[in-house]
């Protein structure tokens, strides 16, 4: 065997998904996880990519990649999520929304907006860190996924979308003058798009209206401004592009990438980026339910002063992903990696992969109490996820995927508990939990989260040890949609990704038996599902102290594909 088919091999054995096939070709989603709302910059050889984090902490990723196929996260633009009180608790669906990535006068660059509260930037010299604390450039409300754009002659601009849910309109693109420096907005916002004037658009079903559009990048070339905006919701959406040879047009648009006869709902929202060969490719996401936007690669090519994205089959240039094409020209072939995932708590710090839910406290956890685990002190909070912000997350790896890890209980109060989860609007966890008559071992199983609806538990150990291994296996699974909250009819879209998983446990490390019956996972709030841990003390205990609370180590976080 080649050494390429050693390293997919070896790669794929603890990889949920690995997109080098390693033969010069990749599949896509370059990025199963749910990286959402990715931009891409590149500088010099070098790839970076990030995606909003929204309620995660720490937030926006940075990933490095050479390829643009293989990727590993390097560290994160936001240490803690912005006013820090607000974020002391989980705010589903708010925080960071579509973020930009820039390289300018050897600083690194990133736009973000909070939709409560303006548009911020943080910058820095090393894309790993540390980065700069927020500067707000723009405080309009409601304003979301700001790009920056320097022009011929380095004017400085910021183009913006707007959430109806908070500005109470949108589809509509507005450009605005930044200070020389890109710290601040000056001027009088000047509306470029309004999608309500744009006639139907063609597209691979017919004519399509123009709604929802958002997520713009602003570029130029060959005399040309374009705007890169996607646009018919998250779901059922499309890549526009518009043009002008002025900024502030008006603008011709075009439909350039959509579903066409794929079963790849929603292609948009992402980054145009060239290489240093000078190939141009395009990064987006795919909505897949409860494995979150996932992140796709298609190559690009222009035609008549417009670019074409991804296969274009019947030559009517308009673009549909591809499943599988060459890799990008780069150079050499690269290491084959993927994002981390399983974590032996050895070191000082948590790997790179794991969030909280809302900004932590320096009670919440130690990997120095325990050296070689992670201890997870069992904070006081709502026994509903949803509401807790000492949950420690990760993004689903893959399709398919088996997480186990070792737990060792050591609680104090009646209605502590700590356990393995996969988490989302519907969330489900098995783990130990301390009573008036021991410790039981349970599966506790919340549909609704997000609405406070009542948890249901299935007991597997009415007197469990205190020290025990918890495993849950996923895997997918397609369930009709209903109703539907997208447009227009793309047939093959009608189902949701859900996430089917079952949990086991074992005493010895080895044989593992399974507990209750197989949940279906459902997506957060702009979020996919995720894996995480957590320690529990009932609402109202005191906080955590070593007389009155007690917490979980967890030993080892290890993921693997789906059989191992």
């Amino acid at each position: 065997m080649s050494l390429s088919g050693w390293l997919i091999m070896a790669a794929a054995a603890t990889s949920s998904w690995t997109p080098d096939q390693g033969d010069g070709t990749y599949r896509n989603p370059i990025l199963a996880g749910d990286y959402s709302d990715p931009d891409v910059v590149r500088v010099g050889s070098d790839f970076y990519l990030t995606s909003s984090s929204f309620t995660n902490v720490p937030g926006l990723p940075i990933l490095h990649s050479k390829d643009l196929v293989n990727w590993t996260i390097i560290g994160h633009a936001l240490e803690r999520n912005l006013p820090d009180a607000r974020y002391a608790v989980p705010r589903r669906g708010a925080g960071v929304w579509a973020p930009a990535i820039r390289y300018r006068a050897g600083r690194f660059l990133i736009y973000y907006p909070d939709p409560d509260h303006g548009i911020f930037v943080v910058s820095a010299t090393d894309p790993a860190g540390p980065w700069s604390a927020p500067v707000l450039v723009d405080e309009t409300k409601g304003a979301i996924d700001p790009a920056p754009f320097w022009d011929d002659d380095g004017t400085a601009w910021l183009i913006k979308a707007f959430a109806g849910s908070r500005a109470g309109f949108s589809n509509v693109l507005e450009l605005r003058r930044l200070d020389p420096a890109g710290m601040k907005a000056v001027g009088a916002p000047i509306r470029i798009i309004d999608g309500a004037t744009l006639s139907p658009a063609r597209s691979s079903r017919g004519a399509m209206p123009w709604f929802t559009i958002e997520g713009p990048k602003l570029y130029k070339r060959d005399g040309y401004y374009y705007v890169f905006a996607p646009a018919g919701s998250v779901k059922g959406g499309w890549q526009g592009v518009f043009r002008s040879r002025s900024i502030t047009g008006p603008y011709e648009a075009r439909i350039v990438l959509d579903q066409g006869h794929t079963d790849i709902n929603g292609p948009h929202q992402g980054a145009w980026v060239t290489t240093a060969s000078g190939q141009d490719w395009f990064v987006h996401f795919q909505d897949a339910d409860a494995y979150g936007r996932r992140v796709l690669l298609e190559p690009m090519r222009w035609k008549d002063g417009w670019p074409i994205i991804g296969a274009d089959p019947d030559r009517d240039g308009i673009g549909e992903p591809v499943l599988t094409h060459a890799k990008p020209d780069t150079g050499p072939a690269q290491p084959i990696v993927t994002p981390q995932a399983s974590d032996s708590f050895d070191a000082p710090t948590l790997g790179l992969q794991w969030q909280w839910n809302a900004n932590p406290r320096e009670d919440w956890a130690s990997l120095t109490a325990a050296p070689g685990k992670l201890r997870l002190n069992a904070i006081s909070s709502p026994p509903n996820l949803w509401e807790a912000g000492a949950l420690l997350s990760q993004k689903l790896p893959g399709p398919r995927f088996t997480v186990t890890t070792k737990l060792d209980f050591q609680p104090k109060a009646i209605g502590e508990r700590a356990g393995l989860a996969m988490f989302g609007r519907s969330y489900s966890w098995i783990g130990l939990e301390k009573t008036s008559v021991g410790v039981r071992l349970v599966q506790i199983v919340r549909n609704d989260a997000d609405k406070g609806a009542a948890e249901t538990a299935s007991i597997g150990l009415a007197e469990a040890p205190l020290t025990i291994w918890l495993r849950l296996t996923a895997e997918p699974l397609s369930v009709p949609a209903d109703p539907p909250d997208f447009r227009p009819y793309w047939p093959s879209m009608l189902r949701w990704q859900n996430a089917k998983v079952r949990f086991s446990y074992s005493l010895d490390g080895t044989r593992y038996l399974p507990v209750g019956e197989p949940f279906m996972a459902r997506q957060g709030q702009w979020v996919g599902a995720q894996i995480g841990l957590f320690a529990q003390a009932p609402a109202g205990t005191p906080a955590f102290t070593a007389y009155r609370t007690g917490w979980a180590d967890f030993d080892d976080f290890e993921v693997n594909s789906a059989g191992r």
